[in-house]
């Protein structure tokens, strides 16, 4: 995942991450690490304490991005159905080899 300087918000991106820990305080703070233990994202500035707390978890920076997981928004968006917005993809049709909402697998995947 790449940084962009262009966001102005942390919640308009499906880019960057904001800070976990200060999300919860209303703040958008750009994330610069990820800890793969407590499974939340850290600005330079909570970075420290969460180091000084829990310096024996794994954690990622941005030059480990590859290593940070799928955004909320993301995942939301690449489990909803094309043709039924409000349904998720939930099942697999064998014989089309393509995932489908419970509409589309009643209607067109019998």
């Amino acid at each position: 995942m790449a940084t962009s300087s262009t966001m102005e918000t942390c919640s308009d991106s499906f880019i960057d991450f904001c800070c976990s820990p200060c999300l919860e305080h209303k703040i958008e703070q750009w994330a610069e690490l990820y800890c793969d233990t407590c499974q939340k994202f850290y600005c330079a500035e909570c970075v420290t304490l969460h180091g000084q707390l829990f310096g024996k978890h794994v954690t990622y920076g941005r030059g480990d991005t590859s290593k940070w997981p799928a955004s909320k928004e993301v995942q939301d968006f690449l489990l909803k159905c094309d043709l039924h917005e409000d349904k998720h993809l939930e099942m697999y049709c064998n014989d089309h080899s393509q995932l489908c909402c419970t509409n589309c697998a009643f209607l067109n995947h019998r």
